[in-house]
């Protein structure tokens, strides 16, 4: 009587439950990680919410009303744009092949890739999910370009232009650093992007401010923002999606992961706080467009160094990203008069490129295997500032490059009266009421 129970409960058993069943058989048999597997799928929604809605709504709170509607137009086109790109060539080219310049087309539109194949460089997570958790990051970086030129950049020459930038500079860099390429070889320490994601994107947007010159009314007009709760949300959805970009790189659900998260929250925190004090002892009143942008420069600054660091050290570099990206959206920015309308370079470039050196300062053997100038390896700043000094000449050289040639195709900016009228109608026929 038992078997026949146990027959008809076998017989009974859904398909799918059966199916359920035998899927970590397969996991383990590739030394696909269950648990790792689970924390880089939330690693991955957190990134990839922070470009939509995160960035979204923290650049468009600090443009005026008349462009909030293009600015959010700009990081929807770049979720679309690159997730297309990077799955038909963007993560081969990345990730596939260990060539010193670039990677292979092996995997042209995932071609080869199955449930159970993984990626060398992250063995105990579906190479599947790899690539996805990839492909947030290229998308982030692509929509950061535009805080440079919000106000006045033409949509089609910033779809080509972002096209174009992905295809030139972000592949290769994210090659040279994350994809054993040549600056791997070097032993160049960015953890989660401090040169292939904010000293990238900070320099080329850089260069596109100052090639498409500065908004209309600059330094005369009132160019405030539309509306700070809106760069306050975005805000907090970028610094919660922070963990999944600084504790994702860890690409496993490990200790390491934790104290990078950790590291990463005391940055942002005293980030946040040491703009403000400056603010408050320089203007007599902190700001909250101050609090923000302190914030996001001590998230972006601990990017680089987070996985090779102690917590502590989070406290420390947020405090200089604090310091150093305040000097550089006000004194920098007027000293050589050029709009980036966003700070983009400001923040992002300079975090990038302070958070890259300060890793080099403060890493940790115990932590990420590598040894730092305090720990008797000053060697590691030289090659700290190789890595800088080549994103920094390639991002800008080659930025240079496609905006020229994007311009033989499309204006790059609109015209005065467009500009004037706002770019939600003049490039979307859309207007907030």
């Amino acid at each position: 009587m038992a078997g026949l129970l146990r027959r008809a409960a076998c017989m009974a058993a859904p398909i799918g439950l059966v199916s359920v069943v035998t899927l970590p058989a397969h996991a383990a048999d590739s030394g696909i990680n269950t648990a790792d597997t689970a924390w880089m799928i939330v690693a991955t929604a957190l990134v990839l919410m922070m470009t939509i809605p995160g960035l979204a709504l923290f650049y468009s709170g600090m443009v005026r009303k008349k462009n909030v509607l293009a600015t959010m137009a700009q990081s929807l086109a770049a979720v679309t744009l690159i997730s297309i790109l990077w799955v038909a060539f963007g993560y081969s080219l990345c990730f596939v092949g260990d060539g010193p310049w670039i990677g292979t087309l092996d995997r042209w539109f995932l071609a080869g890739m199955t449930m159970d194949s993984v990626n060398p460089a992250a063995k105990t997570i579906p190479e599947s999910l790899f690539m996805l958790y990839q492909m947030t990051f290229a998308i982030i970086t692509v929509a950061l370009v535009a805080g440079s030129v919000a106000d006045r950049m033409r949509f089609s020459a910033y779809l080509l232009f972002s096209v174009a930038w992905f295809i030139f500079v972000y592949i290769p860099l994210a090659h040279w650093v994350w994809g054993g390429g040549f600056l791997a070889s070097m032993g160049v320490l960015d953890f989660a992007g401090g040169l292939v994601v904010h000293l990238s994107a900070g320099t080329g947007g850089l260069v596109a401010a100052k090639v498409m010159g500065r908004r209309h009314g600059y330094g005369t007009e009132n160019l405030s923002p539309f509306d700070l709760s809106l760069a306050v949300m975005g805000t907090g959805l970028l610094w919660v999606g922070w963990f999944g970009f600084n504790g994702g790189s860890a690409l496993s659900a490990n200790s390491r992961a934790v104290m990078a998260i950790i590291a990463t929250h005391l940055a942002a925190c005293a980030g946040a706080l040491t703009w403000a004090a400056i603010e408050w002892s320089t203007r007599r009143k902190p700001s909250v467009l101050g609090m923000i942008s302190g914030a996001v420069a001590g998230l972006g600054t601990i990017t680089p160094a987070s996985g090779f660091v102690a917590p502590w050290h989070g406290i420390v570099i947020g405090i200089v990203a604090g310091a150093v990206c305040y000097w550089a959206c006000t004194w920098l920015k007027h000293r050589f008069n050029y709009d980036d309308s966003l700070d983009v370079f400001g923040v992002h470039g300079i975090g990038g490129l302070t958070g890259t050196l300060l890793g080099g300062v403060f890493a940790t053997s115990a932590i990420g295997g590598t040894a730092g100038l305090l720990e008797g390896h000053p060697q590691q700043i030289l090659i700290q500032f190789y890595g800088v000094a080549a994103t920094f000449v390639w991002s800008g050289g080659v930025s240079f490059i496609l905006l020229k040639l994007v311009g033989l195709f499309v204006p790059l900016r609109v015209s005065r009266e467009q500009e004037l009228e706002g770019l939600d109608i003049s490039q979307h026929g859309e207007a907030l009421q």
